[in-house]
């Protein structure tokens, strides 16, 4: 847990840092994001904890003690057994009621820590709405002393009709504020100004007049006073880690339906913007005894005329050009509207994706205990090796294995390229064959490999190949 928790300062680092942050603050800060490092270090410790626990005992020799006492392996793995299943239920616990709890917890005091400083609320290369303010700014670039001066200044202002009406831009700008003022100075230089000016006939706004200066120096005072935030205040936003298995549930069932409902209502605006799919009527009560199929001459002279004869060739040749036109507009249209939508669709799908890939992790996150104990307890006792040197080792490329495969396949389950209640499963279920063989092979007091074998192997291969002299 220490491991992790310095991982997590370090991604962290530029929340924390150069904010004037109160020590309780890092510390509740670090408090509320330790429940969501145990799905790491959960598995990571029931893994070398039984490595650990078991090559000792094998290093001892108190497994050949137990054998000739007739204790076997799977006797003498039987309390920890219990106790790793009783740990699995009170990690599901842990996931579908803790985990979410802070996760919203860490997700509201990061957004609150953004706002304790005016620079902070700024992000570099986007625009950024100043809570409490009437503008949204954009920098290029943040530097100095608390970040105060900025570089390629972009401010738009809004009305009382919360509409872009003045921009301003400037070359440089400095935030100047006294501890403890209300009052933000925002000292620009070198900059245009640009408004759009209401008139009070709606006949002049019409000719879109507006003002426009350039200056040396704008200074801009602004009240921040709505700035002070409380940083305990929850804000009401839910993801899918924020949620429990009966959530869950509810809202990957609800997204799955809005998405077909979303895909069927746009199929039948497709169909009818298109035009193209007429509806067929239904065949004619005719007696089928009169019916007499036409000849393939006949097909083939039809087929012939219908080619040639063509719909356009049925109007004046100056309105082939503009119904060739107009559908070549509608065509385009439709293929921009269709990838438009699909670009939305993909978004939506990828939101059901990570809630089922959440739904399942808590309980792949359990069985992972489970199965890891399986993995790392027989692996203890075939290498007989206690201590932190190889028992570590071992562990460590063993959990990484675990983990990359997690990663990956979750990555790619959120994404859509491959089944999300797989991409939740994968690093488990690749984990359980791996125990079920160590498991086995402890209980046969096997090593991990036995090279006789794989010698034996390649003789005989040799043999077969190798011609057979007398």
């Amino acid at each position: 847990m220490l491991i992790f928790i310095f991982q997590t300062i370090w991604l962290f680092i530029d929340d924390l840092a150069g904010r004037g942050l109160d020590i309780m603050i890092i510390l509740k800060f670090l408090f509320y994001i330790m429940p969501n490092l145990m799905e790491k270090v959960l598995p990571l410790t029931v893994l070398l904890a039984s490595i650990l626990t078991f090559g000792s005992i094998a290093e001892n020799y108190e497994f050949a003690a137990m054998k000739a006492s007739g204790i076997s392996l799977q006797r003498s793995m039987r309390p920890l057994i219990i106790f790793v299943s009783i740990l699995g239920i009170v990690v599901f616990y842990f996931a579908n009621s803790v985990i979410p709890a802070s996760e919203q917890k860490i997700y509201n005091l990061r957004k609150n820590i953004g706002q304790v400083k005016p620079s902070t609320a700024i992000v570099e290369g986007a625009f950024s709405d100043l809570e409490g303010t009437n503008m949204n700014m954009k920098v290029d670039r943040k530097y100095g002393d608390n970040d105060r001066f900025l570089e390629n200044v972009i401010i738009h202002k809004k009305s009382n009709n919360s509409i872009n009406n003045t921009v301003i831009k400037a070359k440089t700008g400095e935030l100047v504020s006294s501890e403890g003022s209300d009052i933000l100075k925002l000292v620009l230089r070198d900059g245009h100004y640009y408004e759009d000016i209401e008139k009070k006939k709606t006949s002049e706004n019409k000719k879109f007049p507006f003002a426009k200066s350039s200056f040396e120096v704008y200074t801009i005072n602004q009240d921040i006073s709505k700035l002070d935030v409380n940083l305990e205040e929850d804000r009401a936003v839910t993801t899918d880690k924020m949620k429990n298995v009966v959530r869950l549930i509810k809202d990957a069932d609800s997204i799955k339906k809005n998405n077909l409902s979303i895909i069927e209502t746009f199929s039948k605006s497709i169909h009818n913007r298109a035009g193209a799919f007429a509806v067929l009527s239904k065949k004619d009560s005719v007696d089928r005894a009169n019916f007499v199929p036409l000849s393939k001459d006949s097909l083939r002279l039809q087929k012939a005329v219908f080619d040639t004869l063509t719909i356009v060739n049925l109007y004046p040749v100056y309105q082939k050009s503009q119904i060739l036109n107009a559908a070549k507009n509608t065509t385009t249209n439709i293929i921009a509207s269709v990838s438009s939508k699909k670009d939305e669709m993909d978004k939506r799908y990828k939101i059901y994706n990570m809630h089922i890939v959440s739904l399942h992790k808590k309980f792949a996150l359990a069985l992972s205990c489970i199965v890891l104990f399986f993995v790392g307890a027989p692996l203890g006792a075939i290498i007989r090796k206690g201590g932190l040197g190889l028992p570590m080792v071992v562990a460590i490329i063993l959990f990484l294995t675990y983990y990359f495969i997690g990663v990956f396949s979750e990555n790619y389950a959120k994404e859509g390229n491959m089944s999300p209640i797989i991409g939740a499963w994968a690093s488990t279920l690749i984990m359980l064959p791996l125990g079920i063989f160590l498991t086995k092979r402890a209980t046969e007091d096997k090593g991990l490999i036995s090279f006789g074998v794989v010698i034996d192997f390649f003789k005989n291969g040799f043999k077969k190949l190798m011609p057979s002299t007398k």
